[in-house]
């Protein structure tokens, strides 16, 4: 079958499967989302990515090398690049190759015949005026600020919306570029700063031009890869973590370096908690950096952005509404957590963002339980419950550009590993299975379903009814129970058959307990007395009239 055809058909399928309020699904969605013929048979292995950003005409020009190895004989490779902008010319050792676009996807047609395992490279020029930023970094492409003294302020951001909005690339989750050199030309009296480290500058005198030479020697995902352009200052320090010396650079608009010194201490804090709770950064080779950018924060690698006003919270204000919000940075943290999961962690489809944002918007709980206890990072994500919705499940459908996931992976996301702490009841055992998924899937792009796998191994538990409870419902379990003759019946309502989540439960005299729910009755001799559940677990409570 023709593979738009294909994509038209399984574009229709999802958006029906997924229900009436879902967004409705494109050919182009399906293009962009899944693993297609002329995806699959070949293996990134580094971009050259080379632009020079023309800021008055807001216009880029430049091309991308793109290296890859060969996994089975084809001749047609898909390359992405959206509107408006577009491809001038694509090569490969030196000849001129032909291209068919569909919409946003371009299908490259080779000359020379690709054989299993060889190493081989080609070069797509294009240019154009990209998309400019609706509302960064939700709405995402290229920012065009200025700053307080009026110099240009540039940016780019593109999670969702695909790094293809402002580069051409294989713009897939599933398959991360080993390495990757950018290089970015900009004007004299501004800098860029990139992800990784600067290898060189190179100057244009005639041009009145410099070029920023940034390698990164790690695996990265596309939307990881950023530029930021501006009249930057910026200082150095050398953190000493777990896996020795991290080099860590601030880069700041000039007029801000004052605040911003004294600000972000919060830098080292970030990275003793996490490195304590999740293991070490995972970017060593290629450094911290903490960039200000003119949006208010994304979690590129080794480049994160920051305009969070140097306020604590977000923007000031406490998302959870305990108080404990107030006490940490809100994006220093938050997006310096994704350092973990998102960039060393990947979901490989967009289905599975709950791993990506569940688990950083945990990370600001665990910020707060490693310097103020475990108490207030409990009380933290518990705050954040205020909003969860409970109106779509967690993981979304697949192979597709799904841009539809609730807010909840965020809040719900939290709040279901909270309760998955609690029923663990083991802070060392819990800290392992943190530590050991960052280290068992290293620089890996996963699906849930791995994720899964691995923490019930781990944990030596069967928990599958509880993630497709908590992933792929929406609903709130509802304990339901009631008191008779001496005896506490209680049961499962609002769920899946299957779910069968422990429950600790405490009594006024302070004698507690451990109950095994299901969804049939079951009963327990206990005190006729009230009992309150532990306010961990992410569940509603029910006395029942019988």
């Amino acid at each position: 079958m023709n593979q738009y055809i294909k994509a038209i058909i399984l574009g229709i399928f999802l958006s029906l499967s997924y229900g009436l309020s879902a967004q409705p699904f494109t050919m182009q969605d399906s293009l962009r989302g899944s693993i297609t013929a002329e995806r699959a048979w070949w293996d990134l292995n580094h971009y050259h990515l080379s632009l020079e950003v023309i800021i008055e005409d807001k216009y880029i020009h430049g091309n991308n090398q793109i290296t890859y190895k060969v996994l089975d004989s084809k001749q047609v490779m898909q390359i992405d690049l959206q509107r408006p902008l577009k491809i001038t010319k694509v090569t490969q050792n030196g000849k001129l190759l032909k291209w068919e676009s569909k919409e946003n996807a371009h299908f490259i047609t080779l000359q020379e015949k690709q054989i299993i395992g060889e190493m081989n490279t080609i070069t797509v020029f294009y240019e154009g005026n990209p998309r400019a930023a609706a509302r960064a970094p939700w709405d995402g492409g290229f920012s065009w600020k200025k700053d307080a003294n009026d110099n240009d302020f540039v940016a780019t951001s593109c999670q969702g919306l695909g790094a293809s909005v402002w580069w051409p690339c294989k713009d897939h989750m599933y398959d991360e570029v080993d390495s990757l050199l950018l290089s970015v030309e900009v004007p004299m009296h501004l800098s860029d700063v990139s992800n990784g480290r600067l290898r060189s500058v190179n100057f244009n005198k005639q041009k009145k031009t410099k070029t920023y030479n940034w390698a990164v020697t790690n695996p990265i995902n596309n939307y990881g890869v950023n530029l930021n352009i501006g009249d930057y200052v910026h200082w150095e320090e050398n953190y000493k973590g777990e896996k020795g010396g991290l080099d860590v650079s601030y880069w700041v608009l000039k007029d801000n370096e004052s605040k911003a010194r004294k600000h972000f201490q919060e830098v080292p804090r970030m990275l003793a908690s996490f490195e304590h709770w999740f293991g070490p950064y995972p970017f060593y080779e290629d450094g911290f950096k903490l960039v200000e950018a003119p949006y208010l924060g994304m979690e590129h690698q080794s480049s994160v952005t920051y305009g969070n006003r140097f306020r604590n919270g977000y923007l000031g204000t406490d998302l959870s509404g305990t108080g404990w919000g107030l006490k940490f940075d809100f994006i220093i943290v938050h997006e310096s957590g994704h350092e973990w999961f998102a960039n060393n962690i990947t979901h490989r489809d967009m289905a599975d963002m709950w791993i990506h944002e569940g688990f950083t918007n945990y990370s600001e709980s665990i910020f707060l339980d490693y310097h103020f206890g475990k108490e207030a990072g409990q009380e933290y994500v518990r705050g954040l419950r205020k909003n969860i919705e409970h109106l779509k499940p967690l993981i979304g459908p697949r192979d597709v550009n799904y841009q539809g996931y609730p807010g909840d992976v965020y809040y719900k996301g939290a709040n279901i590993l909270n309760t998955l702490r609690t029923i663990v009841n083991d802070d060392e055992i819990w800290r392992g299975l943190l530590r050991g998924m960052n280290e068992k899937f290293y620089h890996q792009t996963i699906n849930s379903s791995d994720l899964e796998a691995y923490i019930q191994s781990y944990l030596k538990l069967d928990l599958q009814g509880f993630f497709d409870q908590y992933l792929r419902q929406a609903e709130m379990p509802i304990l339901e129970y009631f008191h008779r003759d001496g005896e506490l019946f209680y049961r499962w309502n609002n769920t899946i058959s299957e779910f069968d989540m422990p429950v600790d439960i405490k009594y006024e005299d302070g004698n507690s307990l451990r109950i095994f729910p299901v969804v049939n009755w079951e009963s327990i001799k206990v005190p006729d007395t009230a009992f309150e559940v532990d306010p961990n677990y992410l569940i509603a409570t029910f006395k029942s009239a019988q």
